[in-house]
């Protein structure tokens, strides 16, 4: 029965519920182009967005080039939004159990593959976020999960030792990468999932997640 003192969570699909479909539409129609061959170039170039090779700006410029759209001035703004609504439907489950950490003391925090824009949308957008004491997103450090770094990084950052952490991600690449360097962590497949997982272990400190349809708003 571990003592957990602090909990570390990746952001899309963790806090975040699954991609919008109205803003994927949304990307499509800016770009002319399929949805297939969007999530093909999306993709392709994703990672160097998260590690901060390209910026926002420079994602979208690659992506549309690609797809034989280069898009105007007024596009990249409105596909820079849609990118952000893309990936920013709330968790409510997730979220109040953040909160209700926060209220008994946990420390918390968050690790996520991020690029800058992504960033700046997402606190712009919620201000709860301001409430986790520590967060590393990737392309600041230009180092991405599963990269060992980037756990180091964020285990110092929230402060305790990494047998007094939780770490909670939807990949389970991710969650190898952190049980690599010490960090106990479960993977968020889905939220009934997520709390068997979480009742199996048996963390103590921790209060019980809320069931899904049971979630309060922080």
């Amino acid at each position: 029965m571990p003592l957990i003192r602090a909990v570390l969570f990746d952001f899309g699909l963790v806090l975040s519920g699954p991609p919008d479909p109205l803003a994927r539409r949304r990307m499509e129609t800016i770009l002319n182009t399929t949805h297939p061959d969007l999530r093909a170039a999306y993709w392709r170039h994703r990672d160097d967005y998260d590690l901060g090779v390209l910026d926002g700006v420079g994602f979208w410029r690659t992506v549309g080039a690609e797809l034989g759209h280069p898009p105007t001035d007024e596009e990249l703004a409105r596909l820079l939004q849609a990118d952000v609504d893309l990936w920013t439907q709330p968790n409510q489950p997730m979220i109040g159990w953040a909160a209700a950490l926060q209220r008994g003391g946990i420390t918390t925090g968050i690790l996520s593959n991020m690029g800058d824009a992504m960033e700046a949308g997402i606190l712009n957008r919620f201000p709860w976020l301001e409430r986790f004491s520590h967060r590393t997103f990737s392309h600041q450090l230009g180092v991405a999960k599963p990269d060992t770094r980037i756990y180091r990084h964020a285990i110092a950052g929230v402060g305790e030792p990494p047998d007094a952490t939780l770490f909670i991600d939807d990949r389970i690449e991710n969650v190898e990468g952190a049980r690599a360097v010490g960090l106990h962590a479960l993977q968020y497949p889905s939220h009934d999932e997520f709390l068997q997982a979480f009742h199996n272990a048996d963390f103590t400190g921790l209060p019980l997640p809320a069931a899904e349809n049971t979630a309060t708003t922080p």
